[in-house]
């Protein structure tokens, strides 16, 4: 159960789904909408990246690390590189849970990792904290 900080801190947040498994995003999303949030959901990299310039006010991006053509990491480097948006919490969430692949998605700019499947009670603490820092 979420506590009612948690809550508050993540209704309305506008969160970025980058996933090519839509039995996820349908899931995610719709737990997510369920705890207040708006959800928006690109299916592969090049999509978010659009969401992200067509969407400037987008709170928070959970991104998926092994996507096809363009995969997470490459993805959320694209991001980083882009000024605007240095700042933006990416979160990994992957089912990729090997030695080291933690250390690989933060070296690509992610801001945290959360392995798949995701625990929701401990993914809404997570986001709370990174949604919160900009609040």
């Amino acid at each position: 159960m979420v506590s009612d900080d948690v809550a508050a801190t993540l209704d309305g947040a506008r969160v970025l789904i980058v996933d090519d498994d839509v039995r996820n995003v349908f899931a995610l999303a719709s737990a997510l909408e369920h705890h207040g949030m708006q959800v928006l959901y690109a299916d592969n990299g090049n999509d978010g990246i659009q969401l992200l310039a067509e969407h400037p006010d987008i709170d928070i991006v959970l991104m998926d690390a092994m996507m096809p053509e363009q995969d997470g990491y490459e993805t959320t480097r694209i991001i980083r590189r882009n000024p605007h948006l240095t700042a933006l919490p990416v979160v990994f969430l992957t089912a990729k849970a090997m030695p080291g692949d933690r250390e690989v998605a933060l070296g690509a700019g992610a801001s945290d990792y959360i392995t798949k499947p995701v625990d929701l009670d401990e993914l809404l603490r997570l986001m709370a904290r990174w949604v919160g820092q900009e609040k």
